[in-house]
């Protein structure tokens, strides 16, 4: 038993390897033309990472017009608020309900509320984005019409054991995640680093049917507008999209 449940792991595995290695890179353009865009971050607790986070968005390649930055604080305890209070231009929602079972689903449907942008994408607090991010989302977008976009995320590590163990955990379920997208299996996607049409989000009646699911504010709402948009649902293969995050440090 042993030995065949290793066999089926073991093609399993080649299989996701061998789709992974299909995936086309996609090359950035010079330009594009540009959509306009909501940015939005939930965050609680974040004063040691939002400020690095507004940063990087600050010096994206994007036209700084098309875009706007909306963090919603969900509750923080911290200087969190007084931190993005300091970024002239970056909007901060306070999210002020209780007794919710989802709280970053709740933050981000107030973000998307409050939107003005066609196209929302979603990251999280500790994250870092390279400056071309928002320039390569928005050509691949126009080129695909993809109604959702699912992105890399990639945990930049020390030289610990724990922390590279983690490292390439992720790594590979990164790897698999591609794969699925691509070659349409199942959903997997990271919150940290997606982007859907706003119209697509509300025509799915956003997070209504899976609000009492307290995760799943990525692969549950992918889901969802992967039943209605089947073909639409894209996978960006791109060094100018990975998003880095941290992993824990014990």
């Amino acid at each position: 038993i042993f030995i065949s449940l290793f066999v089926c792991y073991g093609i399993l595995i080649l299989y996701y390897w061998q789709s992974w290695r299909s995936i086309p890179d996609f090359t950035t353009p010079s330009a594009a033309p540009a959509i306009s865009i909501s940015i939005i971050i939930p965050a609680r607790n974040e004063e040691r990472n939002i400020g690095l986070l507004l940063e990087a968005l600050q010096k994206q390649t994007y036209p700084k017009e098309s875009f706007e930055i909306i963090v919603v604080d969900d509750h923080s305890t911290d200087a969190t608020g007084e931190i993005v209070n300091r970024f002239p231009g970056v909007i901060l929602l306070k999210l002020e309900d209780d007794a919710i079972n989802s709280y970053k689903k709740k933050a981000i449907e107030k973000g998307i509320a409050a939107a003005r942008g066609d196209l929302i994408i979603t990251t999280d607090a500790d994250c870092i984005p390279p400056s071309a991010w928002l320039q390569t989302l928005v050509s691949f977008k126009q080129q695909t019409n993809a109604a959702f976009i699912v992105a890399p995320v990639v945990f930049n590590c020390n030289a610990e054991i724990v922390q590279v163990f983690q490292a390439m955990d992720f790594m590979v379920l990164q790897g698999i995640t591609g794969a699925s997208v691509y070659k349409k299996i199942h959903s997997m996607c990271n919150g940290a680093n997606l982007a859907y049409e706003r119209k697509s989000f509300y025509e799915v009646n956003g997070f209504t049917g899976i609000d009492h699911i307290a995760s799943g504010d990525d692969m549950l709402l992918m889901h969802k507008i992967a039943k209605k948009y089947p073909d639409r649902i894209q996978y960006l293969k791109s060094k100018n999209a990975i998003v880095s995050t941290k992993p824990m440090e014990s």
